[in-house]
């Protein structure tokens, strides 16, 4: 039993689409938030400033004595997750390899689209991950950078986010995939739309339940449960504003956020 809390990051409001899964699939656990708003996005970044950056996110953390740590950040993922598993010594949780394995298993016709930042796209990951599992599958990739734009901003489902989201996947529905990776955790905040461009007939998967599934899976098996007649405490924080975070957060959550702090990031 340890009760600690699960610390789980991202670049920005995007990571809450992880973290509402795992409030609500182990609704005892604690949890430190934090989302870098005020850095973000981080896929238009080189892959040495997004590897500098997580490292100072997972600093912060540390310091706020967790016991396993959700990279809730496909980016982050992408370019740094080997390095992070060399040099901290605790449960790291990603978010490529989970919603990877979803995207194989939904698939039909094996012809899967993966959108994705600028930097995600370009590491091609999600192509290596996908492949490795079922080397029979065609993976179809398209970035989508301004998509993290809308979702900060919450416009998630008006005239701009449709016109950008028809530019953007046009060239996969000419691919006539029956899959699409939502691979970036913001991207589910533009679900709505992106739905109505691709049509129903394409399966929209999100790695947020899946990466909730594993760090369940991880906390049963290394024992790290938290006392379950203990209530939770969730604590929230961010590089930018606070106003801004709480009330997009709390849409997002489906509940209110109160005391959000900020965080001067560039110390750690």
């Amino acid at each position: 039993m340890d009760n600690r809390p699960i610390g789980v990051f991202d670049s920005g409001l995007g990571g809450l689409t992880v973290l509402k899964e795992i409030m609500e699939l182990i609704p005892t656990e604690s949890v430190v938030y934090f989302g870098d708003c005020g850095r973000a996005p981080y896929g238009t970044k080189s892959k040495e400033m997004v590897i500098k950056y997580t490292f100072q996110d997972i600093r912060f953390l540390l310091n706020q004595d967790i016991k396993m740590m959700v990279i809730a950040c496909n980016t982050m993922s992408a370019c740094s997750l080997e390095l992070v598993q060399h040099d901290f010594n605790i449960p790291v949780i990603e978010v490529i390899q989970p919603g990877s394995r979803c995207a194989v298993r939904e698939t039909r016709n094996k012809r899967v689209g993966v959108i994705g930042t600028s930097a995600t796209v370009n590491s091609g990951i999600y192509e290596k991950t996908i492949k490795k599992i079922d080397d029979s599958i065609e993976v179809y990739s398209q970035a989508c950078p301004l998509f993290v734009n809308l979702a900060e901003e919450g416009w998630w489902d008006n005239d701009i986010a449709e016109r950008i989201t028809e530019e953007y996947l046009t060239p996969l529905k000419k691919e006539k995939i029956d899959t699409l990776v939502l691979g970036c955790t913001h991207y589910p905040l533009l679900s709505k739309v992106i739905q109505k461009v691709m049509g129903d007939d394409v399966k929209l998967v999100s790695s947020a339940l899946e990466v909730a599934k594993v760090v369940k899976e991880v906390g049963q098996k290394d024992k790290m449960n938290r006392d379950e007649s203990l209530s939770p405490v969730y604590r929230y924080y961010t590089s930018d504003s606070v106003e801004k975070f709480e009330a997009l957060g709390g849409s997002i959550l489906g509940k209110s956020i109160h005391s959000a702090g900020k965080v001067e990031i560039d110390k750690f």
